[in-house]
């Protein structure tokens, strides 16, 4: 595979430049497909940069020849392992009768029996794969059945004798039928309110309270959610499609406020698929489609973010300066440029 990063300038691009304030990064998505330092301010604070653009991983024999190869710091880059939750009861519900999504009975909803089955198999996947050891943080929508599926996913082992630490969940968290899930040797875990699914309406979308959140999940991190109650879920209105991809670019451009080079993001399917669209105009059309379709439940994809505008200030940490010691090093090139009439007769 070749990576390709390409510089859009469709009119899905054009529109979203002229809702955030400029366009400084690059998505470089590649899908890995599988079925089966805290801040003190919230996510929802406008950063000064919002917009950033999409590229992707194709084949030199599915390559668009107007599209050209980019090259991109080490440094200016994350690596993004979205993850749409596992099955839900309300997804049961609603694939018999999409009226049950309007019921309150489902009202921030678990995940059933069988998407529990789906949280093994991917915990199988990334321990497999070693991708586990590489995660540096996981991102959670603060909803149940998320929760559910990051800490089940991405979660520490069993205790170990003489080691107490709280756990990522308790026992039977949800209805889960669940042994408590370790927080020892995994990554922290923090819930950020912008990776959440469409607002308003629909009662499985609506969260708890805080503070009982955290006595089923006690050390996942809430601290970033500045409202104990849920203020952003509305009875009556339901959030656009516009407005969901707006705030999937906007919580894309907070990661820029964070450390860590490798996140894992748990969320939801609207919220993925709404965000994602704004990307792949300028690709060809069947990594358009890769990048667009909807997340199946459980399903994990791979991305890169590239970041152009100087919003991540990291350091680089694999480069080295070179001349130590210090000696003569002037290229041959370099000399031609600044002596090309040496040699010449007058």
């Amino acid at each position: 595979m070749l990576q390709i990063l390409t510089s859009p300038f469709s009119p899905i691009h054009i529109k979203f430049h002229s809702f955030f304030h400029s366009v400084n990064l690059i998505l470089c998505y590649s899908s890995t497909l599988h079925t089966s330092l805290p801040l003190a301010h919230s996510p929802f604070q406008s950063p000064k940069t919002n917009t950033f653009f999409s590229s992707v991983c194709l084949s030199t024999r599915e390559m668009d020849a107007t599209i050209s190869p980019g090259l991109y710091p080490l440094h200016r880059c994350k690596t993004l392992h979205l993850v749409r939750h596992a099955q839900g009861v309300h997804n049961v519900a609603g694939e018999i009768d999409h009226a049950a999504y309007s019921s309150e009975e489902y009202f921030d909803a678990h995940l059933t029996p069988l998407g529990w089955q789906q949280v093994d198999h991917l915990r199988n996947h990334v321990h497999e794969t070693g991708l586990s050891k590489k995660v540096d943080l996981v991102i959670v929508s603060p909803l149940l059945r998320t929760m559910q599926t990051a800490v089940g996913v991405f979660g520490g082992e069993g205790y170990k004798d003489g080691i107490e630490v709280p756990p990522l969940m308790v026992a039977n968290a949800g209805q889960s039928d669940r042994p408590e899930i370790s927080s020892l040797n995994c990554p922290p875990f923090v819930a950020v309110e912008l990776c959440r699914e469409h607002l308003g309406v629909h009662p499985c979308d609506r969260r708890r309270s805080i503070n009982e959140y955290r006595s089923l999940f006690p050390a996942i991190d809430f601290s970033l959610i500045e409202n104990d109650d849920d203020v952003l879920w509305k009875a009556d209105t339901r959030e656009k499609n516009e407005e969901v991809a707006a705030r999937g670019m906007k919580f894309l451009s907070w990661l820029w406020t964070r450390k860590e080079k490798e996140i894992a993001i748990v969320t939801h399917s609207g919220f993925l698929y709404h965000t994602l669209s704004a990307f792949g105009s300028d690709c060809h059309p069947s990594v358009k489609d890769e990048i667009c379709k909807h997340f199946k439940n459980c399903e994990l994809r791979s991305a890169v973010i590239i970041d152009r505008s100087m919003m991540g200030s990291d350091p680089a940490t694999t480069n080295y300066p070179g001349k130590i010691p210090s000696g003569l090093d002037l290229p041959s090139d370099v000399a031609d440029e600044k002596l090309p009439d040496e040699g010449k007769v007058n």
